[in-house]
């Protein structure tokens, strides 16, 4: 079921848009591996996901310098969505790929299953596809903040590239056994992420 694109393989799961999802996070050769932790916009690791070392602030959240949307949060330019250098997923992976919008974080939650499993020891979704029976496996990585690796093992969370409302913070994909729908966090958090392909 997966077909290898760009050096990376995805899984067509038959969704209204076409779009295609890759079977490994940025940083990762298997699928249960969690790979890389992203500050949002950003498309290195680092020791410390703080708002001291965000690339997109002067030190505070309400400092933003790129992708902001009122003028509480910091200089305003109206982007909401990253930019093609900004995306790790692109900037890594090249081609098609990219991160996920909010509309198709919210398009893989509503035409596919959710299953909470374990794979090869490490806990997390398999995504179904409801028209074709294919699926992904989506492993709980939990999250960055600060120098401290937070919840892995219990608590997923994946990047979208949308911006949320209030400009210090922007969508991801949030799940844990039981749960899992569309939510928000800091942008200075690192998050993993799961490429997209048109």
């Amino acid at each position: 079921q997966t077909v290898n694109y760009n050096g990376h393989e995805y899984v067509d799961l038959g969704l209204p848009s076409g779009l295609k999802w890759a079977t490994c996070n940025v940083g990762a050769t298997k699928p249960e591996e969690y790979g890389g932790y992203y500050a949002w916009g950003e498309t290195e690791e680092k020791e410390n996901y703080d708002w001291s070392t965000y690339k997109w602030c002067n030190g505070s959240y309400n400092t933003m310098t790129k992708y902001c949307t009122s003028s509480s949060c910091g200089t305003v330019d109206y982007k909401t969505v990253l930019d093609p250098e900004d995306d790790v997923a692109q900037v890594k992976w090249g081609g098609r790929w990219r991160m996920p919008t909010l509309d198709e974080l919210k398009e893989l939650k509503n035409n596919c299953t959710w299953i909470w499993t374990t794979q090869n020891g490490v806990n997390g979704y398999k995504v179904t596809s409801k028209t074709n029976g294919n699926s992904i496996f989506l492993p709980v990585a939990g999250n960055r903040f600060g120098t401290n690796l937070n919840d892995s093992g219990s608590v997923g969370g994946y990047w979208s590239g949308s911006l949320y409302s209030s400009s210090e913070l922007a969508y991801l994909l949030y799940f844990m056994s039981g749960y899992y729908n569309c939510e928000f966090s800091y942008r200075n958090n690192g998050f993993p992420v799961r490429p997209v392909s048109e």
